[in-house]
């Protein structure tokens, strides 16, 4: 049965799955006509009624396909039949053999579908673990432990990993050697029914588990049918195997190419979506920019925080949407409910500019890996604002491009005494009220308290307040809401550019301390970088400690001292320097190590005896770390020569130091000398 006797552009598509109808459907909405061969009558009752789509009802063998093909000159035939009709297939493939015309198999796009379900396919395990960097929450990894380097690449995403792994010796040291600490661990052999892993999602509070497209016998449906029933989102390494050929977006691209026709309506909505990511200022409409205020005016749909949608009425719906993790499943839910007839605006909120301390970044990496994935069908473009910043400076006539700034909202800011100490200018991003305070006592505390400090205060609202306030008057402040804060400081400092402190500026008491110049050698010999994680093993004043970690306040330094009475020291001295990036820990190393960060640098002052322990817990934590060891002993160096034989190490370098110092006696200066330090520095060569 032929329900039109024209063919106009020569493309048949033989229609047994969900994805026949909707590339159908694409097809009318960019007004190219085509065929459609269905095989029953329901078939046909299910497709639309459009001018543009030819409907053929009926089953046809090889020859009939053959002859129907050439008769009426199709130029393409695309295969969206049923993955397991592999009769069909092969007939139509048989009967397209030796012909002019070009074959195209549909592929069933089963993705799509999953992703409705929080479940996201991967081609590897590379892609997976990038999508994890946006993931909140702990993450369950059950791909094995032979994977697992792939996934521990990114420090904040080995931070979230809980590994299921064999029981095996293996196994844990292939985890040690990544960095996965003891509690991370989950040592267990399978089978795993579903009450199992809904039990391990719910102990470890996993919010996202991921797992390889094994099959039945791998446990995959116990597994994502647990995730299911607790609400939690499944990340799959592999896709299904229905069948091999062209994506959607593949078959569309490849009929459009080749018929070398676009309309102007199919220019203008070539994609589902179109996506903006917008930066409101401060809130207040009257602040948008034009061209964000005509992309709000104009939206389908809003997604942002709740206080942030209020004032607008897109024209289908907002949604209190603001994470990476609701929003991408969200964009599916549309581009399934708006079956490729019309482009969807979407507009997301983000308060401030969005190149601006903005969460706009992450979400933006986050959909353009979806779209070049082949997932969604979409443009995205970012929108900037005006941010708080830009916006207090032109309030209090100061400039913003000759000053330090900085985010306190929802974050640390390390040593900001130490900071504003050095800074003419700072600019401070603040959550609320309680950030105010917190900032009133670290300039009270650090004897800034002359600084003028000046407070932005619900800015471009009705109730906007410029206060110039005294860090006691910022103390005593009752009044919940966004703030902003200008600190000037007009006697700021100069910044030392290198790390050496004088021995008599540290708090020392009895307590054994590494000397100025041997502690500034030793700390060069470590080659720092920005963002390292170093162990000051034997810390006893803290010295290597304090130094280090006014270096960067990207350095996190753990000070791990056994004494009671040198923690104290330890301690005081932190205060006295006002350092906020380094952690105390009172141990006899190398207890202690599997609850902290995995190092990157570690100094070794003094070990009690247990240097081999010592190097060998270093080994596993990172077997690429880089070691500095003092030694002022033979039996420390005879131990250490002994204990590095044991190991591949790599750029070596063994010094020995023998400081005189001038000290007066009387009305002479006489030469005294300290007892010779040999420093020994290495890197472990791994495996």
């Amino acid at each position: 049965m032929v329900r039109k006797e024209e063919y106009m552009d020569k493309i048949l598509i033989f229609a047994g799955t969900t994805e026949g109808r909707k590339l159908s459907e694409y097809l009318m909405a960019r007004e190219i006509s085509h065929t459609v061969c269905v095989a029953t009558e329901y078939g046909e009752i299910v497709m639309p009624d459009n001018p543009k789509v030819t409907i053929h009802q009926g089953r046809m063998n090889q020859a009939q396909i053959r002859e129907f093909s050439t008769e009426n000159n199709f130029k393409i035939v695309v295969d969206a039949t049923h993955p397991y009709a592999d009769v069909v297939t092969s007939n139509i493939k048989k009967a397209l053999e030796g012909t002019d015309i070009r074959y195209i198999r549909l592929k069933r796009d089963s993705d799509a579908d999953q992703v409705l379900q929080d479940i996201f396919f991967f081609d590897s395990n590379e892609k997976c673990a990038k999508a994890l960097e946006s993931v909140e929450g702990n993450i369950l990894l059950t791909t094995g432990s032979k994977e697992l380097a792939k996934y521990c690449i990114n420090e904040k995403v080995k931070e979230k990993l809980y590994v299921r792994v064999l029981p095996s010796v293996e196994s844990i040291n292939l985890c040690y050697e990544q960095g996965i600490k003891g509690k991370q661990i989950i040592a267990m052999q399978g089978p795993f029914n579903m009450e199992m892993n809904k039990a391990l999602i719910n102990q470890y509070k996993i919010t996202c588990m991921v797992t390889k497209e094994s099959g039945n016998t791998g446990g995959y449906s116990e597994k994502v049918n647990a995730a299911r029933e607790l609400g939690v989102a499944v990340y799959v390494v592999g896709r299904p195997s229905d069948d091999e050929g062209y994506s959607f977006g593949q078959a569309c691209d490849a009929i459009e190419s080749f018929i070398g026709k676009r309309s102007q309506k199919n220019i203008q909505e070539n994609t589902q979506l179109e996506i903006m990511l917008a930066g409101i200022g401060m809130g207040n409409r009257q602040n948008l920019t034009r061209e964000v205020y005509d992309a709000i005016e104009n939206a389908d749909i809003l997604l942002g925080a709740p206080r942030m949608l209020e004032p607008y009425h897109p024209k289908i719906e907002k949604r209190p949407y603001y994470m990476t993790s609701d929003i991408i499943p969200y964009l599916y839910e549309v581009m399934e409910k708006n079956s490729f007839l019309e482009k969807r605006k979407i507009v997301v909120l983000f308060s401030g500019d969005t190149g601006f301390y903005s969460g706009c970044k992450m979400l933006y990496n986050a959909i353009a890996e979806e779209i070049g994935a082949g997932k969604l069908d979409a443009d995205i473009k970012v929108l900037p604002g005006i941010s708080s910043v830009a916006y207090l400076a032109s309030c209090i006539n100061e400039t913003y491009h000759d000053a330090c700034i900085y985010s306190m909202h929802g974050k640390k800011v390390y040593n900001l005494a130490q900071k504003i100490k050095v800074s003419p200018k700072t600019y401070l991003l603040m959550s609320g009220l309680d950030d105010v305070h917190k900032l009133a006592k670290c300039l009270i505390e650090a004897d800034l308290s002359e600084c003028e400090t000046v407070l932005g205060y619900q800015l471009s609202y009705a109730d906007e307040k410029i206060m110039r306030l005294t860090p006691k008057e910022c103390l005593e402040l009752d009044r919940q809401g966004l703030y902003i804060c200008f600190i000037k400081n007009t006697n700021a400092i100069s910044r030392s550019l290198t790390h050496g402190k004088a021995d008599d500026s540290f708090i020392r008491d009895k307590v054994p301390m590494t000397k100025e110049e041997v502690r500034e050698v030793s700390i060069c010999k470590l080659r720092l970088h920005e963002n390292a994680i170093v162990y000051d093993i034997g810390s006893g004043t803290g010295s290597i400690a304090v130094e280090i970690a006014g270096l960067s306040d990207s350095i996190e330094v753990y000070a791990i001292e056994q004494k009671h009475e040198a923690i104290e020291l330890i301690e005081r001295n932190i205060d006295k320097f006002k350092l906020e990036n380094i952690r105390v820990i009172e141990a006899k190393a190398p207890d202690g190590f599997d609850e902290l960060k995995v190092p990157t640098h570690a100094f070794i002052g003094g070990s009690s005896g247990n240097m081999k322990s010592i190097l060998s817990a270093l080994y596993k934590l990172n077997p690429h770390i880089r070691v500095v060891i003092n030694a002022i002993s033979m039996e420390t160096i005879s131990e250490i020569t002994s204990v590095l034989s044991e190991y591949d190490i790599v750029r070596e370098d063994v010094v020995q130091i023998q400081v005189n110092k001038v000290k007066k006696v009387g009305k002479y200066h006489l030469m005294q000398a300290e007892n010779p330090v040999w420093i020994c520095s290495f890197e472990f060569a791994g495996e």
